[in-house]
């Protein structure tokens, strides 16, 4: 097979956090000819995919770049249909008025589904999408690894997050990292220093090598810039570490844990893929996984029950949730590789327009997949959440 998008050049892509490009709305593409569409062959302009580019590649990664099967679950957990047209809903963001039926047509929407007390309220699809299609969740990836980590915890492979990340890869032990701790990375808050600027072709990001032992190589070159705990500096490369540390710590790759853990007995009904950092190698924490979106709605209906399954078993620590969701020190908006919102609601989010938002004192999932034109800009991650506030207040004032 003929990879034509580079796993460093992936890397970079999920991580974007500005506008790097900006075009029209990604259109209805028929999946039976993704293939003619998915390119362009020149890793270099991954970024500036057409829009029709955007649809056929986003539903097809493990395509395009060597990737682990992760098999669906022999006992799919039922969603129960339980519906409410929520199409209209209608919300404000920076003084203009939009349905929701408008927000996904204008946000390149590929689907949305809402879920109350476990049961579908509203369920969409768009550009070609149904509920068998899996889709790039880009950095959504991150909490998901959070997940294992409170399961590595509970199964006795990592001892506290309070452990010291040299514990677990030995080769950062000569380096900034040597009194950075577990809780630390998942916070973003090592305290290394880390320049994250897109657009300049020497920060670290664009120059930090992709393959897991290389990276690590790269890291231990890396100065101390605060001390761990006290600076929030989102990195992308702290977010892959923490996946290399799992993997070290299971003595094993991820995809085998996540379908140990979480995807065959939370009952998951689709194959998911997980990419890999080369051909027959490790998965980075941090990106990279393509699921369907009923499937990102069972992920955040096992975090709603705070990591346990419809039986009551507990696969996470106990306690886990909790601890995930609570305000780092360093930045009160993040926890264990969570966004936090400030009343008791959370995320994960991913780059042009993915994300999980979870509303636990409503008993409220909702997820959505989409190929918006700009990777990531305040504007479109505020009406962003206005949306997922509107749709949860919807339902609450249905009841």
């Amino acid at each position: 097979m003929r990879y034509v998008c580079s796993i460093s050049f992936l890397l970079f892509l999920l991580t974007l956090g500005q506008t790097l490009m900006s075009h029209a709305a990604a259109p209805y593409i028929d999946p039976a000819t993704d293939a003619e569409h998915w390119g362009p062959a020149d890793p270099s302009k991954t970024l500036f995919w057409t829009p029709a580019q955007q649809v056929a590649g986003y539903r097809n990664m493990e395509k395009l770049s060597p990737a682990r099967r992760i098999p669906a679950s022999t006992a799919p957990s039922a969603l129960p249909e339980a519906p409410v047209d929520l199409s209209g809903v209608r919300f404000v963001y920076d003084g203009v008025e939009m349905t929701v039926e408008q927000y996904c047509a204008e946000g390149s929407v590929a689907g949305l589904i809402v879920l109350q007390n476990g049961a579908v309220a509203y369920e969409r699809y768009g550009l070609g999408n149904d509920q068998s299609t899996r889709w790039a969740p880009w950095s959504v990836a991150k909490s998901i690894t959070s997940l294992l980590v409170g399961a590595a915890v509970r199964d006795g492979y990592i001892e506290s997050v309070d452990d010291k990340v040299v514990d677990y890869l030995p080769r950062l032990r000569e380096s900034a990292y040597a009194g950075v701790t577990i809780r630390n990375v998942l916070h973003m808050a090592s305290g290394v220093a880390w320049n994250e600027d897109y657009v300049d072709p020497q920060s670290d990001v664009n120059r930090a090598p992709w393959g897991t032992l290389s990276l690590q190589r790269f890291l231990r070159d890396k100065g101390a810039a605060a001390g761990p705990g006290t600076v929030f500096n989102y990195n992308t490369a702290e977010s892959n570490l923490v996946g290399t540390l799992l993997r070290a710590a299971i003595g094993n790759n991820l995809s085998t844990y996540l379908y140990e853990k979480i995807w065959q007995p939370v009952g998951m009904e689709t194959d998911a893929y997980w990419t890999l950092t080369e051909p027959g190698g490790g998965e980075f924490g941090g990106c990279c996984l393509s699921i369907t979106l009923r499937d990102y709605a069972r992920i955040g209906l096992f975090a709603l029950r705070e990591g346990r399954l419809e039986d009551g078993m507990q696969v996470l620590a106990e306690g886990w949730m909790r601890d995930a969701t609570q305000p780092s020190p360093a930045a009160p908006e993040y926890g264990y590789l969570w966004w936090l919102r400030g009343d008791g609601s959370y995320r994960a989010s991913g780059v042009f327009g993915q994300g999980i938002s979870i509303h636990p004192q409503e008993g409220i999932v909702i997820a959505l997949n989409s190929a918006r034109s700009n990777a990531s800009t305040p504007e479109d991650s505020a009406r962003q959440e206005a949306l997922f506030t509107a749709l949860a207040n919807a339902l609450v004032g249905a009841e």
